[in-house]
């Protein structure tokens, strides 16, 4: 009798193991294997991001190597502002509030 329990008790952990693992052996039917294409729009803010992100950790790398002592002062605030800038114009790219206005260069002059 005790035998029947333990064989009982294997085929029941293996059910529950079966069921449990169903969704993982099963391959799903794909509608189409082929990834969604970027729009131009969509491409351009991928890239700002990008650009972004780059601008910011070369940023972070560089307060860092300061503080550690690997750059001197002089470095830091020649190599600061180019950078501050590169970020700056990145994000104000990013922000939909921004795009919407005008530049500078292309706004009319009002008091003219």
């Amino acid at each position: 009798m005790a035998g029947a329990a333990v064989i009982l008790a294997v085929l029941l952990a293996l059910a529950c193991v079966l069921f449990v693992a169903r969704p993982f052996l099963r391959e799903p039917a794909p509608e189409n294997d082929r990834l969604a294409e970027l729009s131009p729009e969509e491409r351009e803010r991928v890239r700002l991001a990008e650009e972004r992100d780059r601008a910011l950790a070369a940023l972070k790398e560089l307060e860092f190597d300061h503080r550690t002592g690997k750059i001197s002062d002089a470095d830091y605030r020649e190599l600061l502002g180019p950078l501050r800038r590169q970020a700056a114009e990145a994000l104000q790219a990013l922000d939909p509030r921004r795009a919407a206005e005008p530049k500078p260069a292309d706004r009319e002059d009002i008091h003219a």
